[in-house]
């Protein structure tokens, strides 16, 4: 057998196992999976771990934000923008665009392990413009 051929079985096969994001519980497993990884990284972890006090709450309130997002739902009501720029303000205005590479990186390999489909490539093309967005606010509000 051809090794294209072999290439396009096992593609096939390893996208038989993931679905889209589908729903809330989907939404909820992709945060919870990569809350998981933020938390044990060495860069990001003190960060969250040291602000984030209730993690039951911050992942429902993080879900909703994201069920919000890819379904368009008006279910989200916060100011990332200004927790953010808080954050970045306890941590001596640390924050830097490594950071949020870092983040996006895990986000895309959270959702590739988990999730495949339109919904989950808009979740990484609504991140990455997030991340941008973020950064050059939590910036602006620096001055």
């Amino acid at each position: 057998m051809p090794f294209g051929k072999q290439y396009e079985i096992i593609k096939k096969y390893k996208s038989m196992n993931k679905n889209d994001i589908k729903n809330r519980d989907d939404v909820f497993q992709l945060v919870s999976k990569f809350y998981e990884k933020v938390r044990k990284d060495e860069v990001l972890g003190p960060f969250f771990n040291e602000t984030i006090k209730d993690w039951d709450a911050h992942l429902d309130h993080l879900t909703t934000f994201w069920e919000s997002s890819l379904f368009l739902k008006t279910k989200y009501y916060g100011n990332p923008i200004e927790a953010h720029a808080k954050v970045d303000a306890d941590h001596n205005n640390s924050i830097t665009e490594l950071h949020f590479g870092l983040w996006l990186n895990l986000w895309f390999q959270t959702i590739d392990e988990l999730f495949e489909g339109d919904y989950a490539e808009n979740a990484k093309r609504r991140a990455r413009k997030m991340g941008s967005f973020l950064y050059l606010k939590i910036f602006e509000a620096r001055s």
